[in-house]
């Protein structure tokens, strides 16, 4: 495998890193800037929203700028971003700190997977893009509790000063060991991404992504609140459980590749049917130390494992009713991961601050993942309801 592409799986793992290291900081955040568990919940929602909407706009206003350059601007953005959240006097320069960070993270991953691709020869094209993107996944397992540990021993400030040294390191790497001209595929404009959009069957699979995927977020933007208060674990044990939540899912992400790859609708139903009842059940375990890492490691497994099987049901989808747009779909639906994010944190602390609190995260996010499961039955019936045409078509046919 070539350097470069170990350069870019160093920047994929900066950026996991600061993506969801806030997850674990949120009460310590909340208490330095003097706000609530609600608004603090909001500095994962805005840095979401930054990647959901800058993303696709970003990508397609910089098609024309050369590869090496942008991603060394995309890592100086980043750096930058995250100097500046460790910088912040106040919780709105922090805010304006993560959106900066969250327009590095979205163009990012477009254009790096399509680097790495390139890099390698054709039949090892799959491995390089996985290659980096391990680089988010082991941000997961090891980033965000180290991410954590550091803000809890050393203030919070300390993390993102860490993650702008990576930002660092990535530009570095990326600046030495990435060739000076990778290729350049043709950008996908805003006409191709509003087409897509224009498909109703697309908009349920990209529905399916936010409610899914968001509904994990209710509770888990709030998860180091929930482990202290209400399950009672002290502060410097909330970074060893996230290392268990990690692992779990790494472990779902892998398999849920497997379990989608012969018919993912199948798969779907049965991956949101566990995971809603999950969370339902985790609004009951939580008072329990025991019962709660039992449930959080089911709950990581499940979280992460309807990823693979969303992302090629929209690929198969895009190739049936956009087959001139199938880039741009799947494109849309990592928007559409991170617009869940940004929709789950808003609900989480909408829910802390009403009457309900804390407690009533998990079962309100398992509302939302019981509605991805009802318009993945949906999706399903409608393509049976597509096949069957065809099957009569072929059938009158041979006779």
């Amino acid at each position: 495998m070539p350097l470069a592409i170990f350069a870019l799986t160093i920047a994929a793992y900066a950026i996991g890193t600061t993506e969801f290291v806030i997850v674990g900081l949120l009460p310590t955040v909340a208490a330095d800037l003097d706000i609530t568990l609600p608004l603090a919940g909001l500095i994962v929602s805005v840095y979401a929203l930054g990647v959901t909407f800058g993303a696709p706009t970003l990508t397609a206003l910089t098609g024309r700028i050369e590869r090496k350059p942008l991603l060394l601007g995309l890592m100086a953005l980043f750096a930058v971003g995250n100097t500046a959240a460790a910088l912040s006097p106040s919780y709105e320069v922090l805010l304006v700190a993560r959106v900066l960070s969250a327009f590095a993270h979205g163009v990012f991953f477009s254009v790096g997977s399509t680097i790495a691709a390139d890099l390698v020869p054709e039949n090892r094209r799959a491995s390089a893009i996985a290659m980096m993107f391990m680089g988010l996944t082991v941000a997961i397992v090891t980033g965000v509790p180290i991410g954590t540990y550091i803000g809890q021993v050393f203030g919070w400030r300390a993390t993102f000063w860490a993650v702008a040294a990576l930002g660092v390191v990535a530009f570095a790497g990326i600046a030495t060991l990435l060739p000076g001209t990778p290729s350049k595929a043709a950008p996908a404009g805003l006409l191709d991404q509003v087409r897509v959009l224009g498909s109703g069957r697309l908009l349920i699979v990209f529905a399916m992504t936010a409610l899914g995927y968001g509904g994990t977020f209710v509770a888990f933007t709030f998860l180091a609140p929930i482990l202290q208060e209400i399950t009672g674990f002290s502060e410097e044990s909330v970074s060893l459980i996230l290392v268990l939540y990690g692992v779990a899912i790494a472990i779902g992400n892998v398999a849920g590749g497997k379990i989608a790859n012969h018919n993912p609708v199948k798969a779907l139903v049965g991956l949101f049917l566990l995971q809603a009842l999950v969370l339902a059940m985790f609004s009951f375990t939580a008072a329990s130390p025991v019962l709660t890492l039992v449930t959080l490691a089911a709950l990581g497994f499940l979280s992460f494992a309807n990823v693979p099987g969303l992302q090629l049901y929209v690929v198969q989808l895009a190739k049936e009713h956009r087959p001139g747009a199938v880039d741009v779909a799947s494109a849309l639906n990592i928007a559409a991961f991170n617009l869940g994010i940004a929709l789950g944190a808003w609900l989480g602390g909408t829910i802390v601050d009403s009457s309900l609190g804390l407690a009533a995260t998990p079962w309100v996010g398992a509302i939302l993942v019981a509605a991805a499961l009802l318009l993945t039955l949906w999706s399903g019936a409608l393509d049976r309801r597509t096949a069957a045409p065809c099957v009569f078509s072929d059938a009158r046919r041979s006779v």
